[in-house]
């Protein structure tokens, strides 16, 4: 009777042969699919709206002669690709992905003031992460809970746990904790959002122009 269950075992644990095998690392690839179809979702297939606070329709009034003649042209090239947005390729060098974080790179680029991958020196960051690198490298990051005045032209960074969920955009404007920010992918497009920044979890921090 033992050796007999024993037996048993193991052709119960032939089963799992390579077919077997098969269809588990395809329900895994199917659920990791899934993940990120869902993570994307807003970004990529909602009919729109906001994401947090309020979604603006027209480019904000602002007051450039307040601004550095960096944070000026920043905001002049923002103004542009709102009035004219491009889609993600345009912004990512041809390639197709998620670009938010390509657009940061673009609009910096455009702006004069480019920025420099870590890991390869170009222009584009493709990644909110590298994008973070790249400010601590420079020692321009200030983490969210620092006594800091977010100003245009700065560059926020969201982590997974936020509404936007991993996430980067610019903001325009900062007046008593309300943010004004555009940023690139945002519903597929170059959206703005206004919205008070302590209301929203998962912000990691900004990178100062």
């Amino acid at each position: 009777m033992a050796e007999r269950g024993v037996t048993g075992v193991r052709t119960r644990r032939r089963g799992l042969g390579p077919v077997g095998w098969v269809v588990v690392g395809a329900v895994i690839i199917a659920l990791v699919v899934a993940s990120l179809a869902g993570v994307r979702w807003w970004q990529e297939r909602s009919p729109g709206g906001a994401v947090v606070g309020e979604s603006l329709g027209r480019f904000p009034e602002i007051d450039t002669s307040a601004l550095t003649p960096q944070q000026a042209q920043v905001v002049a090239v923002l103004e542009r690709e709102f009035s004219d947005p491009g889609d993600g390729p345009k912004y990512a060098d041809g390639i197709t992905e998620p670009w938010c974080a390509d657009f940061v790179s673009w609009v910096m680029r455009e702006a004069g003031a480019p920025l420099s991958n870590p890991h390869s020196g170009s222009w584009r960051i493709p990644g909110v992460y590298t994008l973070q690198e790249y400010y601590e490298s420079a020692g321009r990051f200030v983490p969210i809970d620092a006594e800091y005045q977010p100003r245009a032209g700065d560059v926020l960074l969201y982590s997974d746990s936020s509404p936007f969920t991993q996430h980067t955009n610019i903001v325009l404007s900062s007046e008593n904790g309300v943010v004004t920010t555009i940023g690139g992918n945002e519903f597929g497009t170059v959206r703005i959002h206004r919205f008070t920044l302590a209301e929203v979890p998962g912000v990691v921090g900004y990178g100062r122009i």
